[in-house]
């Protein structure tokens, strides 16, 4: 990422799996998104880059609320603070579904020290 970021580009650090960019009110407040797939994904076409989901940039004093669409900003509802903390609420959730689908994914501890155990006794 360059020290100063210029209005109307979105930077991509694929290496370190975040993105960054002024915010698109104008207000000048740098907006970082990371990548992975718990919170922001990018997806990148012929007409520019997507993010998703949307930016809203709740604890700063402008507020905006858009999406970047295929290089384009495109303006979203303001949220009041019961809209703002139910989104939270709700992205929480889905992060931590998202992380106990990948603990159901894992063989217990137990599991695993049988599998070892059968592989030692050459079962």
């Amino acid at each position: 990422m360059p020290a100063e970021l210029e209005p109307g580009i979105l930077y991509v650090a694929e290496e370190f799996g975040a993105a960054a960019h002024l915010c698109a009110c104008g207000c000048g407040t740098v907006v970082r998104t990371p990548l992975d797939e718990t919170e922001w994904s990018l997806e990148e076409t012929e007409e520019g880059p997507s993010l998703d989901p949307s930016i809203g940039n709740w604890q700063e004093p402008c507020q905006s609320h858009y999406w970047i669409e295929r290089g384009r900003v495109v303006w979203a509802s303001k949220w009041n603070s019961r809209q703002i903390e139910a989104g939270r609420r709700r992205e929480q959730e889905r992060r931590d579904e998202h992380h106990k689908a990948l603990q159901r994914k894992q063989p217990s501890m137990l599991r695993r020290f049988g599998n070892w155990f059968k592989s030692i006794l050459g079962r």
